[in-house]
């Protein structure tokens, strides 16, 4: 008894204590039966399934495996006869479990209510970030969202008791880092209703965003489809040093991917430089939260999703967040969460971290990849503003604690000197949890700045005029036209949070911290030391204000309400069944030209307020897309008047008066977030089909999800032959099946037709969807 009760006082030293160190007797059992979170006691980690369903499908395919294909085909409904060939055939699965933010939770939730179902069949969460503006700080700015919110974050929380749906309340932080310290653990198939959900890939993880309706299916207990990926290998080698960081390994890649690369493709990074990212303390950075941020911006190429196998550094991170017990089981099943011996690759990128030198990319696109030393001479040539007017770090990219630590480093460094930034600075902390320790622990990032600690996203900016050229510098993702502040003539940059403090404080692009001097107070030249930060706090983690709703064991008598006359919640009415025949002379409402992202199709900013709405937030729809007729945005020819209006607006006339449309596009459309509504509202406004070069993957999914039919041109060239005026009739649809494609007939205003091949992804279940008039119409159909 003495020697078991002094083995459990070691486990606990090296654990740590407190309350958040559970189930310590899971390191004597790792086969004991292990909860997949502190919050569902009853929900467990089922590597036994993982390795009964690898075991399965590697005698069936008879070849190593990815780590990719170990964890999804390791979460197939039917191992035994599901049909596997990458980049084919669509899989049947069963995540484990859902998250979705609260921008995009509301259409979800309300599909769910539509279904009729009773409650949730797997884990899911609900967490409220997206509805927080950055105004005046950090408290202010959450006490307004609370206000002005309050009647959206009622229903999710009402919404969430109900249906078994954990809530986490305003204030909590970001989705993705709160997903990382909770619910990620290697080998997890998760889903989630943000384009990032792919972050948990840092804990190898399997995330992967999706619309609303997808997160349906899985709530409902409905095998989830999902082609079946085609698997990227990113080799590392060597190791980062100096200014070089995690995020500058993803800036690169999607330099040399760009934002289409990875479509249809999961990135899956491994060699021997994967221990240079995980390695602890000051040099290398990185470790778990490094290789999130790598997984995190994988979306901005397009990827299903990243991982990263499964390390030491993955570990130590789940015992600093009270998962000690995951940690065990996940040491004695760690083979089966890396990549077999000899396993195949489609594609191959090699990088050497040894001669990886600090990036940023940008302006409008993710993908325009620059050397740091190089960006200041590029932005001369090219007439971009050098004046850094706002630096940003944070968001769900860049928010861990070793982020703050390193960002802290710099910010010390210049306090020391006498100096602050140039440019306004705002930081967003990624969690309560992350928020509390850097504060315990004095991390004093905002004494450099001009501004104190500040919520989700730059909004309500009042340095510049709406339309005047400017540059800010971010740790973000994303940097889209319009996406950070609404004002189109922002050049926005993306970089790691050590860039983004450094150029702040010179306050402008043409700033190098590899050679560039700053001068102090008294006017002294010197040079920033490289930043340091440990990834991980010494002590544990302090938790901070609890912002974590539970839902109630039976919540079937609880009632969610929504006001008839609300203008932020509607509850959603079934769309029409397809009417068996062809679809004859549909209007082309818009020809778009060039770049079309969900943010162009249904912009963010002021209209988050209208997610739960599907008629109110239809009034963006399109509104952000160039028409190719004029060159205009949000102004396109009314075939039926002949007057310029907007593209909401012209869809509405053209459905007052039975005229369906059809959108025609460049390459892939859709990119960006995840957002269903950029699928829902052409569906609301009379929409039946979508017509393009390519589509990014969750958007092409979301249209099939609303009945829409989601086409691509057979021969590219073919967009050139159909005219903003055209009517399109899309014939073969009687016998509509899977890999035949379709026909256009293009009429012409002058008379003339042309014949057109339009290929389409849709299987035998999604052709179902279509002719049901959506997804949750068949499921609904089949109960």
């Amino acid at each position: 008894m003495a020697t078991y009760c002094l083995t459990v006082a070691r486990l606990q030293l090296a654990l740590g204590q407190g309350a958040r160190r559970m189930h310590v007797s899971a390191a004597f059992s790792a086969k004991a039966k292990v909860s997949m979170s502190r919050f569902e006691t009853t929900s467990y980690v089922n590597y036994e399934k993982l390795q009964s369903n690898i075991d399965i499908v590697r005698k069936r395919l008879n070849r190593p495996l990815t780590l990719s294909e170990k964890i999804v085909y390791g979460h197939l409904d039917d191992p035994h006869n599901q049909d596997i060939d990458r980049g084919r055939t669509y899989l049947r699965l069963r995540p484990d479990r859902v998250a979705m933010q609260d921008a995009t939770a509301q259409m979800a939730m309300l599909q769910f209510i539509s279904s009729g179902l009773p409650r949730v069949a797997v884990p899911s969460t609900i967490h409220c970030d997206h509805l927080i503006e950055a105004a005046t700080g950090g408290p202010e700015d959450l006490a307004k969202a609370k206000d002005v919110n309050l009647e959206v974050y009622n229903f999710l929380a009402s919404a969430g008791a109900k249906y078994g749906v954990g809530f986490w309340k305003p204030g909590s932080g970001i989705i993705h880092q709160i997903i990382l310290e909770n619910y990620a653990y290697p080998g997890v198939l998760l889903i989630g209703t943000d384009s990032h959900t792919p972050n948990g890939g840092g804990l190898g993880s399997i995330c992967i965003g999706v619309g609303g309706a997808d997160a349906v299916d899985v709530m409902a207990g409905i095998p989830w489809e999902l082609k079946c990926p085609n698997v990227i290998g990113v080799k590392l080698t060597g190791s980062l040093s100096g200014w070089t960081s995690p995020k500058d390994v993803i800036l690169k890649v999607a330099g040399i991917l760009t934002v289409k690369g990875g479509t249809g493709a999961i990135v899956e990074y491994h060699g021997p430089g994967v221990d240079s990212i995980s390695c602890t303390g000051q040099y290398p950075p990185g470790g778990t939260l490094g290789m999130a941020t790598i997984c995190n911006m994988g979306a901005e190429i397009g990827a299903t999703t990243s991982v990263f196998p499964y390390n030491h550094r993955m570990k130590t991170y789940l015992e600093k967040t009270g998962r000690g017990d995951i940690a065990a089981l996940s040491d004695e099943f760690s083979h089966l969460l890396v990549p077999d011996e000899g396993c195949v690759y489609d594609q191959v990128i090699e990088l050497n971290l040894d001669e990886l030198k600090p990036h940023i990319n940008g302006p409008f696109t993710p993908d325009l990849c620059h050397p740091v030393s190089e960006i200041g001479a590029v932005a001369k040539k090219n007439d971009w503003p050098l004046e850094v007017k706002v630096g940003l770090i944070g968001s769900c990219t860049n928010s861990s604690y070793e982020d703050m630590g390193r960002a802290a480093s710099l910010a010390k460094q210049a306090l020391d000197k006498g100096l602050k930034c140039k440019a306004q600075f705002t930081v967003t902390p990624g969690s309560e949890q992350i928020r509390a320790t850097i504060e315990r622990d004095g991390y004093n990032i905002h004494a450099v700045s001009m501004h104190d600690l500040c919520a989700f996203v730059l909004r309500c900016r009042r340095d510049v005029k709406k339309g005047e050229k400017n540059t800010i510098v971010t740790s973000f993702n994303r940097n889209f036209t319009a996406r950070n502040d609404a004002n189109p003539a922002t050049h926005a940059f993306v970089t790691s949070p050590e860039i983004v403090v450094a150029m702040a404080i010179a306050g402008t692009l043409d700033f190098d911290p590899e050679t560039d001097y700053l001068t102090s107070a008294s006017g002294e030249k010197f040079m920033l030391e490289p930043p340091c930060g440990d990834e991980l706090p010494a002590r544990d983690f302090d938790p901070g204000q609890d912002t974590y709703q539970q839902p109630p064991p039976d919540g079937s008598s609880l009632k969610v309400d929504v006001n008839p006359q609300s203008n932020r919640l509607q509850l959603l009415e079934p769309f029409d069944r397809w009417n068996g025949g062809d679809l004859e002379d549909l209007q082309v409402l818009i020809k778009v030209k060039g770049k079309c992202t969900t943010d162009h199709i249904s912009a963010a900013g002021p209209w988050l307020k209208f997610r739960g709405h599907l008629d109110n937030i239809s009034n963006n729809m399109l509104i952000g897309a160039v028409n190719i007729d004029n060159d205009g945005i949000n102004s396109i020819k009314n075939q039926l008047t002949g007057e310029l209006g907007g593209v909401p607006d012209v869809a509405r006339h053209y459905k007052a008066n039975g005229l369906s449309w059809v959108v025609v596009g460049d390459d892939n459309y859709g990119e960006g977030s995840s957002r269903e509504h950029a699928a829902l509202e052409p569906r609301h406004l009379g929409g039946l089909a979508i017509i393009v070069k390519s589509f990014a993957r969750i958007h092409e999914t979301n249209l099939k999800k609303q009945g829409m039919l989601p086409l691509t041109f057979s021969s590219p060239d073919d967009y050139d032959k159909i005219r903003p005026d055209s009517k399109i009739s899309i014939k073969g649809l009687k016998g509509f099946t899977p890999g035949t494609p379709l026909t256009a007939v293009v009429k012409h205003r002058d008379g003339s037709t042309d014949s057109l091949e339009l290929n389409h992804t849709f299987n035998e279940t999604q052709i179902e969807w279509f002719q049901a008039g959506s997804a949750l119409n068949r499921m609904k159909a089949m109960q």
